[in-house]
């Protein structure tokens, strides 16, 4: 059921058009005395949620339960994070997802539909693990929030994904992650109905279908000043809403070029991006842009660790991002590798396979460790004074010497690619 509807490449929603159109979408839902809220965490901070989150909250404060951001794997949200993203919303609402201990096993998603999905490829059974807040007695309304944006796993994010694995437990994760590598990151990024989109449905449908949740999903795109605009809002009981979300965000959100780029450099906002874990979708939204033997440059400036769990963080640290032929070898002769393979998938993810250099520029991790897991270094004040953030403008930028780069401020907001590469 749709329950609101409004977008297109050329809309600009306000904060006031959002606000009634969540109120809108919950009065025609029904009454709500019991309400969670799944919104994404501070790494979608451009998505609006936080907005739509708060606007839900104001709409009808006493019938609020309880809001757990989709963390996944990431890092429980801080009160000052959660400040920055939700505004006045008491901080006694929130809980932190935690997605190795505090999951309900549901089922499965059969070995039989995954290796159909994923063309025989893989053909594991996927374990269906959510948190177990979501089945909390009397709660008439799961209000899920999430943004549609090209993405490195599903294919598009948002909709299923912001629940089976923003809330999902180590199965799910694990699985779908490598699932949607071993299919190649290149063969699904942008793509609406990909291998691991189907899985994740099929889990929704099969297993959360009595549920009352609703599905708010944003699509942010840029304007013509290099600034972010909401470009549509989509609210609904079903499969519709993502749909509309999906192919307007393939409209706004795809930048295609007509030929390959030989520099990219990426700026990870320290506000968001403390990790490679989160810092390498500059890697991943770019990889179909760079020319052969071209080289992408990022600045992150706050990027403290490689994963934000800690036993993943220690697999980053000693397998490094040393392509697909290399993990694949670790997998089958390091068993903790193998138990944890959203890790495995994030190392093939992470790797130009040779193709093109990438240079991280961290605030907080050495020489050292940057080089140890097959990146080049450069140090973040260095290179941040060249390509200051600040005055470069998005798209293309000849520097003072002569030199040309392609500036992109935030990769998570879209996905850059040659023509003949997408």
């Amino acid at each position: 059921m749709v329950l609101f509807e409004r977008g297109s490449v050329d809309e600009s929603l306000s904060s006031d058009d959002l606000r009634q159109a969540m109120a809108t979408a919950l009065d025609k839902f029904g009454t709500i005395r019991k309400m969670l809220i799944v919104p994404p965490d501070i790494t979608r901070l451009g998505s609006r949620a936080g907005d739509l989150t708060r606007y839900a909250y104001e709409r009808d404060p006493s019938s609020v339960w309880a809001i757990m951001p989709a963390l996944g794997t990431h890092c429980p949200m801080t009160e000052d994070e959660n400040k920055t993203m939700f505004g006045t919303v008491p901080q006694s609402l929130f809980r932190a997802h935690n997605w190795r201990t505090e999951c309900r096993l549901l089922g499965q998603v059969p070995a039989d539909f995954v290796s159909q999905a994923s063309e025989g490829i893989l053909s594991y059974p996927i374990g269906v693990l959510i948190n177990r807040h979501v089945f909390e007695k009397d709660l008439d309304c799961i209000l899920s929030v999430s943004q549609v944006v090209p993405h490195e796993v599903a294919g598009m994010a948002g909709y299923s994904k912001n629940i089976f694995v923003g809330l999902g437990g180590t199965e799910n994760i694990h699985k779908t992650h490598f699932l949607g590598a071993t299919y190649g990151i290149e063969r699904i990024l942008g793509k609406m109905d990909t291998p691991v989109r189907k899985v994740l449905d099929y889990a929704l449908e099969k297993y959360l279908g009595t549920l009352p949740i609703v599905h708010a999903i944003t699509v942010v795109g840029p304007a013509a000043d290099g600034t972010s605009v909401t470009r549509g809002l989509f609210i609904g009981t079903d499969r519709d809403c993502y749909q509309r979300a999906a192919e307007l965000s393939r409209q706004v959100n795809i930048h295609l070029f007509d030929k390959p780029l030989k520099k990219v450099v990426v700026y990870l906002d320290p506000v968001e991006y403390r990790s490679t874990w989160l810092g390498n979708k500059s890697v991943y939204r770019t990889r179909m842009a760079i020319a052969d033997g071209g080289e992408l440059v990022v600045l992150a400036p706050g990027v403290k660790m490689f994963g934000e769990d800690p036993d993943i963080n220690r697999l980053v640290s000693a397998f490094g991002y040393k392509g697909t032929e290399a993990v694949m070898r670790h997998v089958d002769g390091n068993q903790h590798l193998k138990n944890n393979l959203s890790a495995a998938a994030h190392l093939i993810h992470g790797s130009s396979e040779g193709r093109f250099s990438i240079t991280y520029c961290p605030g907080m991790l050495s020489r050292e460790q940057i080089e140890n897991v097959g990146y080049h270094y450069s140090s973040a004040s260095d290179i941040c004074a060249r390509y200051d953030h600040t005055t470069l403008k998005q798209g293309i930028n000849i520097m003072p010497d002569g030199e040309e780069i392609f500036f992109i401020s935030n990769p998570a907001t879209g996905l850059w690619a040659c023509r003949d590469k997408f």
